[in-house]
């Protein structure tokens, strides 16, 4: 299951039809249920696929998405007016795309290296990003460790003044399976330790052990028993994740 990109692929099938002007067959459907009466009501399925036929006005559909944690969603989609073609299109002429190739010994002159060429590209500098791209990619040595950013003219990546930030998003309830967190549980202390944690707060409020629930997958399908599992698991990841490095700015979820 795509979990939070479900929807988004019925959209996407949805947009191709109403901009082919094709209504693709339901999949995996080869006869309507006869528990429905299809006479009644102006629903059908798509057991084939059809035309649909450009009319005086622009084609509209809707898609509905039923989460398993109980979100629902319903859009709908209108096809998108029609581009007017350019009566005189100006002649252009695209940019060439260089790569911006930084190159070092290690992993810290890398990223030493590449913050001395974000610095050469701050948009206050008067070098071209095209001409730095070009001088690293033919005069430079290339070295073990590399980095390559594609762009045009202002090579974002690089002249960026930010690193940007860092949040773990957690999800919520459907996503368990038998035997989550058992893995790290025997391999990871950071995680069990945490767990272990986790197991001791919530102990005044609930009549299971979180780590005897993951180590025998028992109860999974009980509401009031895995969103705190959930939850702490999640927590411990959290803590596993900062243990080698990763430090969030934020956790959600």
């Amino acid at each position: 299951h795509t979990q939070a990109a479900a929807g988004v692929a019925g959209v996407i099938k949805t947009v191709m039809a109403l901009r082919t002007g094709v209504l693709p067959k339901t999949l995996h459907v080869d006869a309507p249920s006869a528990e429905i009466n299809w006479s009644e009501g102006g629903v059908e399925l798509l057991t084939e696929t059809r035309g649909w036929p450009a009319a005086d006005r622009p084609r509209r559909a809707g898609v509905s998405s039923f989460g398993v944690s109980g979100t629902n969603a319903h859009v709908i989609l209108e096809q998108a007016p029609a581009v007017e073609p350019d009566e005189d299109p100006a002649p252009t002429r695209g940019l060439p795309v260089v790569p911006l190739v930084v190159s070092a010994k290690s992993r810290t002159a890398l990223a030493d290296q590449s913050e001395r060429v974000r610095r050469l590209l701050a948009p206050a500098g008067e070098l071209r990003p095209l001409d730095v791209a070009f001088s690293l990619a033919t005069g430079r040595s290339a070295l073990e460790h590399r980095s390559v950013t594609l762009d045009h003219v202002t090579v974002e990546g690089v002249a960026s003044d930010s690193s940007g930030r860092t949040v773990l998003v957690f999800p919520g309830q459907g996503t368990q399976w038998a035997g989550m967190g058992r893995e790290l549980l025997d391999s990871s202390p950071v995680f069990a330790a945490r767990l272990g944690e986790c197991a001791a707060a919530l102990e005044p409020f609930v009549d299971f052990d979180p780590v005897e629930v993951l180590r025998s997958g028992a109860a999974l399908e009980r509401v009031e028993v895995i969103q705190p599992v959930t939850w702490a698991v999640m927590v411990s990841l959290a803590e596993l994740w900062r243990s080698v490095g990763v430090v969030p700015d934020a956790v959600v979820g």
